[in-house]
């Protein structure tokens, strides 16, 4: 995973992907941001992928300049999930940019693999970013929230699907700085383009909350009906 400069990665079923042209935009765009043009290599490797089964390819720019696509079979979408509070700053070196950190990532991860799913990761004013593979959002009473757009966060193809979803059922949708005391008396969802929403039923070594109201099921159908074929 090392020497990765830029990544990008999505579900592919069946043939269908939602949110593609994100995905193309941000790797895309972050390749041009170093000094690649990868728009003519994605858009011939995007034809390439196969139009039946489960799959979750990671388009690369490696440190080398070398473009390259990973095949690689979906593992299975998750569902709810315990997440821990990753202890001091946010260590990634490019937080704007999915690559880079990869590798730091999934060390962090693994390191609390024994007591949570994910592990989330805060800005230094103790306030919450996101975690380390997935995005975050909230609900307060009816609004749904997010972390503010200024904070060094990822752009997550994820949370900009579900802001459309709210544009369109009319829901609004607010940025907020919240920490993860703030958190835990709220509906938390992580996001990213393999599970789409999962829900958070637990932090750290908090009693599960079996979530009976819990508005995720809706959400991840109004998901699953963006996927568009390749």
């Amino acid at each position: 995973m090392s020497g990765v400069q830029v990544a990008d990665s999505f579900l592919v079923a069946n043939g269908k992907v939602r949110g593609i042209e994100l995905h193309r935009d941000r790797f895309v765009g972050s390749c041009a941001a170093v000094g690649v043009d990868a728009s003519a290599f994605w858009d011939e490797q995007i034809g390439r992928l196969p139009g039946f089964g489960r799959w979750f390819p990671r388009f690369e720019l490696r440190t080398s300049g070398e473009l390259a696509v990973q095949l690689r079979p979906a593992p299975p979408t998750g569902g709810r999930v315990r997440v821990v509070v990753h202890e001091g700053p946010d260590p990634r070196t490019a937080p704007r940019v999915k690559g880079p950190d990869l590798e730091l990532l999934g060390k962090l991860r693994e390191a609390a693999s024994h007591r949570a799913d994910e592990i989330v990761l805060l800005d230094q004013d103790g306030t919450v970013l996101e975690a380390a593979y997935s995005a975050i959002a909230w609900w307060e009473d009816d609004t749904l929230c997010f972390p503010p757009a200024d904070r060094p966060l990822l752009p997550s193809v994820t949370a900009r699907l579900l802001r459309r979803i709210a544009t369109t059922h009319g829901v609004d949708t607010a940025e907020r700085a919240r920490t993860p005391a703030d958190l835990q008396s709220h509906e938390v969802w992580l996001l990213n383009a393999l599970h789409g929403i999962r829900p958070v039923h637990a932090w750290s070594d908090s009693a599960i909350d079996p979530l009976p109201n819990s508005q995720s099921t809706t959400w991840q159908h109004h998901l699953t009906t963006l996927a568009q074929p390749l």
